[in-house]
């Protein structure tokens, strides 16, 4: 595949996609559902990443409705699956080899978001469940409602959160917090997400619109090329020492003073 998903392709992924100069904001399309998830809706955000435009610098992400995500389609682990999508019970008996290859598949459709290309913004109210957390996970800054419902859910039902969730929740929360909330598969409403620092800004639903909005103005409102430089920076702090860490920041100011004189 090239390019970005056609029309059809995102509706079948139950997605879309809105360029705006500077600002992408995909939606989860399906309120009906809940916004639930597909190895399609993956496979489709791993397309977005790979060929957003360059002059992207904030990408918003989304759900329609009253729910941000209520995670995996269970119609996926049914013996007869959803029409046109891979079937989840049936990869169940597939070799390892083809397990472990599927799951990377479905992964790129989440570790993009982190890019330093541009900035992230989950917008999300209401639920936010497995998968749909580790999507709002995913991305760099988190704007919540009032009335979210974080779970990662997976434990209880005999798996595991394999859509790269257990990395940022770890380096949110902490190691001791991050097990306890998936061990028991339990709920984090709005307020407890703010102390924990899942959420960047906790808002009214109906105020939800107008803080994304206004974050991602502020993000605008700074120079592109230091607004990326400081994204991987602080990207990849955690896994360098001091000297790694000033030897890239060095590096990366250097750029920065050579772009500035050109």
């Amino acid at each position: 595949m090239t390019g970005l998903p056609d029309a059809a392709a995102l509706e079948h992924a139950r997605l879309a996609l809105t360029l705006d100069g500077a600002v992408a904001t995909i939606t989860l399309s399906s309120p009906e559902r809940r916004n639930s998830q597909t190895p399609s809706m993956w496979h489709a955000l791993a397309q977005i990443g790979e060929h957003l435009p360059d002059e992207i610098r904030v990408v918003v992400l989304k759900g329609a409705g009253a729910s941000f995500s209520a995670g995996l389609d269970i119609g996926l682990l049914s013996p007869d699956g959803l029409p046109g999508e891979e079937s989840v019970a049936a990869l169940m008996h597939g070799s390892d080899e083809a397990v472990l290859d599927a799951i990377d598949g479905y992964q790129h459709g989440f570790t993009w978001l982190r890019d330093p290309r541009f900035v992230s913004v989950a917008q999300v109210q209401g639920h936010a469940i497995g998968a749909g957390f580790q999507l709002a996970l995913a991305c760099d800054l988190r704007v919540v409602a009032d009335d979210v419902k974080f779970c990662m859910k997976e434990p209880a039902l005999g798996l595991v959160p394999d859509l790269t969730g257990t990395k940022p929740l770890v380096e949110l929360v902490g190691y001791s917090r991050a097990l306890e909330i998936c061990a028991t598969a339990r709920t984090v409403q709005a307020d407890e997400a703010r102390e924990l620092g899942l959420a960047t800004a906790v808002v009214p639903v109906s105020e939800l619109d107008a803080t994304t909005a206004d974050l991602v103005q502020a993000v605008l409102a700074n120079a592109a090329g230091a607004v990326r430089e400081t994204k991987a920076l602080l990207r990849g702090a955690a896994e360098h020492d001091l000297d790694d860490q000033r030897r890239l920041e060095r590096e990366a100011q250097l750029r920065r003073f050579r772009e500035l004189v050109a």
